[in-house]
């Protein structure tokens, strides 16, 4: 895993720099004050940085697939903000070396060039402040992630054609066409992603052969191959998952697997109603068409750890960890195992009854956690920090795994207990359900 890490930081950090890299194989003929040459590189910089988003964010099994998903997501969104900072620091730090620059963004002086540089510094703010707050904006999931492909297309390509008609790093002809080339790449990415993935997926269709309502105001839809095709997963992975006729279509979300990884041929996701889809979920038919693509993540446990792994589950965050049981128990596995699993009330614990049966076919010890108990409740009450973790769990014994699934706030108390208790971050494997 650490090393995982290692290769896919160089990696990406190589990516990032080409643009800059490539712009300064030449020395520029004009010679300009420390500020200028400053402001021009950071803009090249951010150029490489938004050219890379699109290469992470874009789910390619080549890129880092081993680090995780939201290992990337987390750092998909810090290098946003940066890059952010660097598109706001490009022009501040050159108007401020020759303030006569500032005609670049005069409408007067040349409109289309002025219109379009503040549109794409306009564009990037707008990029990076509705994922932060896509919620508070109002915005359903489905625009957003349009918005964001657009957006992301209009800031890079904009960007090289700023970068290109400014021609103080450009002026070569072989500079410009190796700078299109690298940029253009990260651009060709996001169109297979957005139009010719869905266009291959449209070949392997999927229906839905049941839908179980299930405790905790959650639903359980089975989907079953349509066709020879298959999706062989391990445990613990999710997908996205499209419902409709179409595979282009803005509704595609991501579902961890909570079924068994045994049948490749037929899976089953469970979700809580919590947005404008997740409602809708109860009442999809059986027959309705689905296309779905992965699988993706890494939180997978390792074959054969004869030391066990302790999974930490809040509300309907216990899916994949369901998948893990139940894969487990299809196996014949005898690792000891220990499930904590956090509800607001009992009534909300999803699978309470299928995990008492599982205690009784694996080396399992389910421990739930209730935050708002009623009187007569005997178990664990409040929340999961590091007294609980410390009291019900035994000590780490330096191979012992752990998978957090569930809300930022009991994902970032679980973490910290953990560590408290020397479990090493690269044996910890967290699931974030907020992809945006």
């Amino acid at each position: 895993m650490a090393r995982s890490a290692l290769l896919w930081c160089g990696g990406y950090l190589l990516l990032a720099l080409l643009p800059l890299g490539i712009a300064v194989i030449r020395q520029p003929d004009e010679t300009r004050e420390f500020g200028a040459e400053l402001g021009a590189l950071l803009g090249l910089l951010a150029l490489g940085v938004l050219a890379c988003q699109a290469v992470i964010s874009g789910r390619h099994r080549w890129f880092a697939e081993s680090v995780g998903h939201d290992n990337i997501l987390q750092f998909h969104r810090q290098t946003g903000i940066f890059a952010l900072l660097l598109v706001l620091a490009h022009p501040l730090v050159m108007i401020a070396t020759r303030p006569g620059w500032i005609e670049y963004l005069d409408p007067r002086e040349d409109t289309l060039r002025a219109i379009t540089l503040i549109l794409l510094v306009l564009a990037t703010l707008m990029l990076v402040a509705s994922s932060l707050w896509r919620t508070r904006f109002g915005l359903s999931y489905e625009w957003w992630r349009a918005l964001h492909g657009g957006l992301s297309l209009f800031v890079v390509a904009g960007g090289l054609g700023h970068a290109v008609m400014v021609q103080h790093y450009t002026e070569s002809i072989f500079t410009t066409l190796l700078l299109g080339a690298v940029v253009g790449l990260a651009l060709l990415l996001v169109v297979e992603s957005r139009l010719l993935r869905p266009w291959r997926l449209r070949k392997c269709p999927w229906r839905v052969v049941d839908n179980q309502q299930e405790r905790g105001d959650a639903a359980t839809l089975t989907l079953e191959a349509e066709g020879d095709h298959r999706l062989d997963f391990a445990p613990g992975q999710f997908f996205w998952i499209t419902l409709g006729e179409t595979p282009f279509s803005l509704q595609q979300h991501p579902f961890s697997v909570a079924s068994s990884s045994e049948d490749g041929k037929r899976f089953a996701f469970t979700a809580k109603r919590l947005g404008d889809f997740t409602n809708t979920l109860p009442e999809v038919p059986s027959g309705t068409r689905a296309f779905v693509e992965g699988p993706y993540g890494a939180f997978i446990p390792e074959p054969d750890n004869a030391s066990g792994a302790v999974l930490i589950a809040g509300g309907i965050g216990v899916t994949p960890i369901m998948s893990i049981l139940r894969s487990l128990r299809d196996q014949g596995d005898t690792r000891p195992l220990w499930l904590l699993y956090a509800n607001k009330t009992w009534e909300d614990a999803t699978f309470r009854d299928e995990l008492a049966e599982l205690e009784q076919t694996l080396d399992l010890d389910v421990i739930h956690v209730i935050s708002d108990p009623e009187p007569e409740w005997k178990g664990e009450s409040g929340k999961i920090d590091e007294a609980l973790v410390k009291r019900r769990l035994p000590p780490d014994d330096g191979r012992r795994e752990y998978f957090i699934c569930g809300p930022e706030p009991l994902m970032n108390a679980a973490e910290k207990a953990l560590l408290a208790q020397g479990a090493a971050t690269t044996r910890i494997y967290s699931d974030r359900f907020d992809i945006v």
